[in-house]
């Protein structure tokens, strides 16, 4: 019961982080980053409808969780790299490592079918 909760309260929480990246469509920005402001707030609104039953919603879970790990990973390698600044491993990358390990954390268990 507290997990569940907590688990929506995370999705709340990074759902409208990630809806924040509307913001990026109204700012002289690069088209990579409007583009990836897309993909992420179009994640916002679906982690936001996952708290109707996130057990439901485990795979959207799990790709949010994996996929922020990808993306901080990659960047982490650009920063040392010097492809991006290294203010971005605080900035950027650190967030979405919080956010892939916390949402792993708190995944719903997979729902068994008596008689599988």
């Amino acid at each position: 019961m507290i997990r569940e909760r907590a688990l929506k309260v995370v999705l709340v929480i990074v759902g409208l982080l990630f809806l924040a990246g509307v913001y990026a469509f109204t700012q002289p920005i690069q088209p990579e980053e409007q583009m990836l402001g897309g993909v992420y707030a179009t994640l916002g609104v679906f982690l936001l409808l996952a708290l109707r039953n996130p057990s439901e919603n485990r795979s959207l879970i799990a790709f949010t969780a994996w996929s922020s790990l990808i993306h901080a990973a990659i960047m982490a390698v650009q920063a040392f790299r010097n492809v991006i600044p290294r203010g971005d491993l605080l900035g950027a990358v650190l967030p979405l490592v919080i956010v892939g390990l916390v949402l792993i954390a708190l995944a719903p268990a997979k729902v068994r079918v008596a008689g599988s």
